[in-house]
């Protein structure tokens, strides 16, 4: 029997600082919890690379490293793996590779309105002219102020952009997962839990997506 082909997914978004390494990353770890996932980094910042050097094989998946995003083509070659994790460098010149070679998209972005600007544009410009199932989810949301989130999801919905009803709440326990090599589902403590269940919320909410596909 011919080996299955992965499941493509490419985190992206124009703008930077939305949390799309850390998506890339608590996405890829939940999902490697059953499967074997590889995370492909066309960031040329690197920031996965150097989260998961620090890691020493902990998080439970492989990550490569693919400097020029243009070379992205080669993702459907890859063998081996259910799951292919793409993150996406913050540049709308870099993203059609990634678009093209997704199966599936998942776009970060804060609640902000300018973050929801950006955000816009890039589903518009880059995602709906190519006919690709995605989601937008939204990052960095304030605890302390869920209204915001909810008001920016009803946005996004009211102009037909597909929006996750999750959303992932900023914790400082991301920066403690980064410093310590492990990924949000492996941190201890309460402020990691509820940020290990946001992001597992999220991946229940794509898993469900998916079989619509």
């Amino acid at each position: 029997m011919p080996e299955a082909s992965a499941k493509i997914i490419a985190v992206v978004n124009g703008k930077g600082g939305v949390g799309k390494t850390t998506t890339s990353v608590s996405v890829a770890s939940i999902l490697a919890e059953k499967d074997k996932v590889l995370l492909l980094d066309a960031d040329p910042q690197g920031s996965a690379t150097w989260w998961s050097n620090r890691d020493s094989g902990k998080m439970g998946f492989k990550v490569e490293q693919e400097s020029d995003p243009n070379s992205l083509a080669r993702v459907k070659k890859i063998k081996g793996y259910d799951w292919i994790v793409v993150d996406t460098p913050p540049a709308t010149g870099n993203l059609d590779a990634a678009i093209i070679n997704a199966d599936y998209l998942i776009l970060p972005s804060a609640p902000a309105p300018m973050d929801l600007i950006a955000l816009i544009e890039t589903v518009r410009s880059f995602v709906l002219p190519r006919q690709k199932s995605y989601r937008v989810v939204l990052t960095k949301v304030d605890p302390r102020s869920i209204k915001e989130a909810i008001e920016a999801q009803n946005t996004l919905l009211e102009l037909d952009i597909a929006t996750c009803h999750a959303f992932v709440r900023l914790y400082k326990s991301y920066e403690k997962a980064v410093l310590e090599g492990l990924s949000i589902t492996q941190l201890k403590g309460k402020q990691a839990k509820e940020a290990e269940t946001d992001y597992r919320r999220v991946v229940e909410e794509l898993k469900r997506d998916w079989l619509k596909l």
